[in-house]
């Protein structure tokens, strides 16, 4: 548990020193946040497609923790090795059980509920630690072109 009471998925989060972008957000910051992310991660190597499917997957993230945890949030971008890390968190009540076991794409006549899967979808792993004091969700993709997911999908195994 972080000193502002949320939990992280697991170890590794670097010092905001470290980071390529850390910024808490509100509602009337996301739009500004995003051309930040997206320079950011241009500016480690992200590109093309896969760029734009990055900044996408975060966008989903800080618009689910404007909407539903409270309406602020905290963003830390970073990059370990190969690979491009966010991690959003916010202060909300958290994602409640049934919601974090289904893994099925939401009906396509439904106005919400996208946010979780869209980020799944678009980055190479997602995990989420949820509970009282809030959410953190941490999504990755490699800068080198080389989705973990698109290896998994030829063995079977489910990257989350």
């Amino acid at each position: 548990m972080t000193e502002d009471g949320h939990h992280t998925p697991d170890a590794g989060v670097p010092t905001t020193e470290l980071a390529l972008l850390a910024e808490t957000f509100s509602r009337g910051q996301v739009t500004d946040l995003r051309h930040s992310l997206t320079a950011c991660a241009s500016a480690a190597g992200l590109r093309d497609q896969r760029l734009d499917d990055f900044v996408l997957a975060v966008n989903e993230l800080i618009t689910n923790a404007v909407r539903h945890g409270g309406g602020a949030g905290r963003l830390l971008l970073w990059r370990a090795d190969h690979t491009l890390v966010c991690e959003v968190s916010d202060g909300g009540a958290g994602i409640g059980p049934d919601q974090l076991a289904n893994h099925e794409r939401p009906a396509p006549d439904t106005a919400g509920g996208w946010g979780l899967w869209l980020a799944g979808q678009l980055s190479d792993s997602m995990k989420v630690a949820t509970g009282p004091a809030g959410t953190t969700v941490r999504i990755s993709t490699a800068l080198d072109g080389n989705s973990r997911r698109a290896e998994a999908a030829g063995t079977g195994e489910r990257v989350e």
